[in-house]
């Protein structure tokens, strides 16, 4: 088993998504990429500890690789706006991918590089690539929350 952390706006959705991808074994949803350590929700949405809203995805290698991880994350969300997605605005939002090895860090810049490349997108790719910090679980709640309220 293998690790992936991605930011790309509010983490619900974001969840939801990789969830649905096959050798992806668990997703949960927390807080990185900032200094305060243990932050609450309300913490990180007073953008004074500079954490992302991020997902932890647990996957088999031998089913998925990280390259398509990688490709999932910016299939879903606008990765050209900075600090916001949709109508979520603010840095915990931002569009971020923190890597655990050299080999995600040369794969996920290799996968923004090729989609800069393509034109796909109008604008820069703002996309945050950076090593992994700790991983603050967010509060229960939040875990799987369209499956408990319903959603995407």
């Amino acid at each position: 088993m293998e690790q992936a952390m991605f930011g790309a706006g509010c983490f619900w959705g974001v969840e939801a998504a990789f969830r649905k991808v096959p050798g992806v074994r668990d997703v949960a949803v927390g807080y990185s990429g900032g200094t305060k350590d243990n932050p609450t929700y309300q913490d990180v949405c007073s953008h004074t500890t500079g954490h992302a809203e991020v997902v932890l995805v647990d996957f088999d290698p031998a089913e998925v690789s990280f390259e398509r991880l990688c490709d999932v994350f910016f299939a879903i969300h606008d990765p050209t706006q900075m600090n916001r997605q949709g109508p979520d605005v603010g840095d915990q939002y931002r569009s971020a991918i923190f890597t655990f090895s050299d080999a995600q860090m040369e794969t996920a810049k290799a996968v923004r590089d090729r989609l800069e490349a393509s034109g796909r997108y109008r604008d820069e790719i703002v996309t945050q690539i950076a090593p992994a910090q700790t991983f603050w679980r967010a509060e229960e709640y939040h875990q799987c929350y369209f499956e408990k309220h319903g959603g995407h």
